[in-house]
């Protein structure tokens, strides 16, 4: 037996000692400001319509002043367990990853060689849904960091008074702090937020995410002596898309992305050199103590001669303790002015260019230390740096350009007509097979098509514009803080291959004795039911093309990596675009038989999987996702995105970062690692899961497709405030039309969550099971017996039963009588409900008891916080329809000043439901 904090791990009775003592100090701060009936409103659950902006904030609050009870309470638990039963007792972690290895009698030496080939890189991107201002994140970060001081029983009587009074404090410091947007946050906003957690997070969980393998290795019954050197653990490294993610974000310029990456370079200098100085005032090793090895001495002898006068000045300092001077040396020759200000264009002679330079300088000091028998130091100290060093570089995260193929065709075109082509402004609508014809003739050629690269269009010059900005850092600075150049819908071949031409264009493509390579990786994104179906015949056709096979040839010489291509994987649009049962498994199957391909090929495929917040987008507990992956897909590679308020909400707190990152890392090490036992049921059950996948899609597809089914949408839910709300920095739809195939994935999950139909979660799911029980009965019990061992599914069915618990068939009816024609309201509210019951009946078939009897602690605290969620849902619902009915008068500026409380309403259910997109 072994327990799990993801789903039911947290004790109620706790929870609820824990909220009581928030919610007295809330009531208290209320009260002592003189919001008498705003307190009282909380503390009978109930609203008032006269002073809804208010009750709105205050019940806002308390949503995240119930999730910091639960986070905290998670935490305690997680503690408790390991303390009383051991490392290996909770599901996802080092000490049952490592325990269950043992158990399959896989060999220490086996582990510990692949361990090092375990890489993770979460990639952030801010751009969805956070609706919380990062200001409201830091406050609320207060009062978490004063509940986890309270768990202290030492504190006398008097200390306790005082840490309740800071909470209150922090309390009225939320209450005077706007709440959400009241004008779109800039890039440089989400930037600064990303920031936070790349330079003051990350940096402090490393070191302890190691000494969690550590001592999880050493209860596992290895040997502990083996894991001695910091290479020997798995890889991390962070992606970013803030301020390189320009799909249908015309902010993001090519101006944004330099500056973008320039400021991660700056960061992770200082990040750097703090490490260094900080480093040096604790190595006071002094050469009247100890003999200085002459590995040291020589070492210093050649910094100085590379650091020339600097250098002189930082050996005047600390003359007898050799360590020390290293390490200022160390800071000398960082590519850092006096100012503080990077060094524009660092001579290689004299700064470090890369992290492998830093790495080898850190070697070296290790080594010293080792011959002076200072072990402890090299553990505790120094190589906690060296892998912040290997993990941050001189880059901090890699940033990613993403763009929609239909801009690069309009890139493309504009291009072909400025340099006199026939017909190139028509290059969108030509077939593919001149669209490939015309560019495999031209990429044999090192010839631009144009000489000025200004004026050609708003495309051309905006996408060469940007890959100028990325030659540049690269000519500069080196690859390393460049991630990819990924191509939104990628629908063929030459959706790719364009890519190639207009890195030509841009000097980023490597003249080879064979050809031309491309310096940056273009990468496929397939995002659609049919785009994922489409993509293994488009990536075959991808890898054999010559650029391709030279491309990975060249950068995996220079990277010094094994032969690998990049592919992205959506769940958000796939999800929109098939519901939840056909996307999570149109995703499972794409990734067998791109893998095969790969394969084919002699290239491993490394996924990268565009997870968003919600169950309808990707989201789930993290080791559940990757143990619900397809066999040999992970490949001890796990690159994904985390979107929105997932970022503050993982990994906000240091021991919650921690958490999640180590389920990150040891669940792909348990993927890639254990003996594979999925293959079997995958081969068994397939052809049943397919009937499962045709049947869902067309179930969901004939609700979502039918020919009033958006006019319901736009009616029953809030997605006319979210589009006119400031949470994110880009535009809700790619155009400004509202049809199904123009709305963005993100505002369509989060319209269907704040009126609680969550549909995107579950619709399609029950009927499909419900028909293969009544047509094929033996194929129905044959899954039911292995419906928990079955990863993939398992992993899809505990998703749709988990949004079904968050949905509420009575607010749906309400939110239904918003629409207009109430004829139409009643014929779609009659399918979905009766979807919901055939959904819900058949997953406790599949269970063999009620839904709520399985998963009994979750919902308790969702009907807890649906008692307070009910005023607010009847608030919007009065607001929407006072705001659409001044609309529909022509009183704009009426319904522009309804807007802001419209939002704090907004922001408050998206709060008590934990999610927005």
């Amino acid at each position: 037996m072994y327990f799990s904090t993801t789903d039911d791990g947290i004790e109620l009775e706790k929870i609820q000692n824990d909220l009581t003592y928030l919610h007295n100090c809330y009531v208290e701060m209320l009260r002592d400001i003189g919001e008498e009936q705003v307190a009282n409103a909380i503390e009978e659950g109930h609203h008032s319509k006269s002073d809804s902006e208010k009750i709105s904030k205050a019940f806002s609050l308390y949503f995240q002043f119930i999730t910091i009870v639960e986070e905290n309470a998670a935490v305690q638990l997680r503690r408790k367990l390991e303390d009383e039963y051991g490392l290996d007792r909770i599901s996802g972690l080092w000490g049952k990853t490592l325990q269950d290895l043992s158990d399959q009698k896989i060999p220490e030496t086996d582990i510990l060689n692949k361990l090092p080939d375990i890489k993770v890189e979460p990639v952030l991107t801010a751009h969805p849904t956070e609706s919380k201002r990062s200001t409201v994140i830091d406050q609320l970060r207060s009062v978490y960091l004063l509940m986890v001081r309270r768990e202290n029983e030492m504190w006398t009587t008097l200390e306790k008074e005082q840490i309740r009074d800071e909470i209150m404090t922090a309390m009225q410091r939320l209450w005077n702090t706007g709440q959400v947007f009241l004008h779109k946050p800039s890039i440089q906003d989400e930037l600064t937020n990303i920031m936070h957690y790349l330079t003051n997070v990350f940096p402090k969980v490393l070191p302890m995410l190691d000494q969690r393998l550590r001592e999880a290795w050493e209860k596992a019954g290895f040997n502990a002596e083996l894991l001695d050197d910091y290479r020997k653990f798995p890889k991390m490294s962070f992606g970013n898309w803030v301020g390189g993610d320009r799909d249908g974000h015309p902010f993001v310029t090519d101006r944004v992305t330099r500056e973008t990456l320039l400021g991660l370079r700056k960061q992770a200098l200082h990040l750097l050199k703090n490490d260094l100085s900080g480093l040096a005032k604790k190595l006071s090793i002094s050469s009247f103590e100890v003999e200085t090895p002459a590995m040291l001495s020589a070492r210093l002898n050649e910094m100085k001669v590379r650091g020339g006068e600097a250098a002189i000045q930082a050996l005047e300092r600390n003359i007898e303790e050799p360590w020390r001077q290293y390490l200022n040396l160390m800071q000398v020759l960082l590519p850092l002015q006096e100012n503080g200000e990077p060094v524009e264009k660092p001579d290689a002679k004299r700064y470090y260019t890369s992290e492998e330079e830093v790495l080898l300088d850190l070697d070296i000091l290790i080594k010293s230390l080792h011959e002076i028998n200072a072990g402890r130091i090299i553990k505790s100290d120094v190589e906690p740096i060296a892998r912040k060093a290997a993990t941050f570089g001189l880059h901090l995260a890699a940033v990613d350009i993403r763009q929609n193929s239909q801009f690069h065709d309009n890139a493309m075109a504009q291009l072909l007509q400025a340099s006199g082509i026939k017909d190139g402004e028509n290059f969108a609508d030509w077939s593919e097979e001149k669209r490939v014809d015309f560019l495999n003739a031209e990429l044999q050629s090192s010839r631009p098509f144009v000489r000025h690269r200004q004026g050609l269009g708003t495309e051309a010059d905006a996408v060469l514009a940007c890959y100028h900005v990325v030659n540049k850092h690269i000519n500069r600075y080196g690859t390393n803080g460049i991630g990819s150049f990924i191509v939104s819908m990628t629908r063929s071949l030459s959706d790719l291959l364009v890519v190639y031409a207009l890195c030509r264009e841009a000097g980023l493509m490597e003249l080879t004795d064979e050809g031309m390579a491309c310096k940056v990786p273009v990468v496929p994104l397939l995002e659609t039911i049919e785009d994922l179906e489409e993509g293994p015949d488009i990536l075959d056709a991808f890898l054999k093309h010559p650029v391709t096979q030279r491309s990975i040839d060249y950068r995996q010489e220079r990277d010094n990596s094994d032969r690998y291509q990049q592919v992205m994987v959506g769940y958000s649009d796939s999800n929109k675009d098939g519901g939840i049962f056909a996307s999570l498994w149109s995703l499972n199957q794409a990734q067998l038989k791109l893998s095969a391909v790969g394969e084919k090929h002699d290239i491993r495929i490394r996924y990268f999987h565009g997870r968003g917040g919600t169950i309808s987008r990707g989201a789930g507990p993290t080791h559940r996702f990757i143990a619900g992956l397809p066999s040999g897909t992970v490949q001890g590679d796990m690159r994904l995105t985390e979107q929105g308020e997932m970022i503050s909400q993982k990994y906000a707190n240091t021991v919650t970062a921690l958490y999640n990152l180590e389920l990150l890392q040891a669940g792909t090490a348990s993927h890639t690692l254990s003996k594979d036992s999925g293959k079997d049921l995958q081969s068994d059950l397939q052809p049943i899961v397919n009937k499962l996948y045709d049947y869902s899609l067309e179930s969901y597809q004939s609700l979502v497709h039918s020919d009033e089914f958006v006019q319901f949408f736009s009616q029953a839910t809030p997605i006319d405030v979210i589009e006119s709300s400031s949470i994110g920095s880009r535009p809700a739809r790619r155009t400004g039309k509202r049809s199904f195939g123009d709305l963005r994935a993100i505002p369509w999950v989060f319209s269907w969550s704040q009126a609680r139909f969550f549909l995107t979660g579950w619709y399609g799911v029950g009927s499909a099971l419900q028909r293969l029980r009544d047509e094929d009965p033996e194929a129905f019990s044959e899954l039911s017996k292995e419906a928990v061992n079955f990863m993939p599914f398992r992993y899809i069915i505990t998703n749709a039963s988990s949004a079904i618990a968050l949905t509420d068939t009575e607010i749906m009816k309400e939110y239904a009588s918003l629409v207009e024609d109430q004829a139409l309201a009643d014929e779609y509210l009659n399918k979905i409900e009766a979807e919901f019951n055939t959904t819900r009946e058949m997953l406790e078939l599949l269970y063999g008891h009620n839904l709520s009897e399985r998963r009994p602690r979750m919902y308790k605290m969702i009907e807890f916080r649906s008692e307070r969620l009910k005023p607010l849902h009847q608030l919007q619902i009065e607001q929407l329809k006072t705001w659409r009915g001044l609309k529909a008068s022509g009183k704009e500026k009426e319904a522009a000043e309804q807007l802001p409380e419209m939002l704090l309403v907004l922001n408050a259910i998206a709060s008590g439901l934990g999610t927005t997109g």
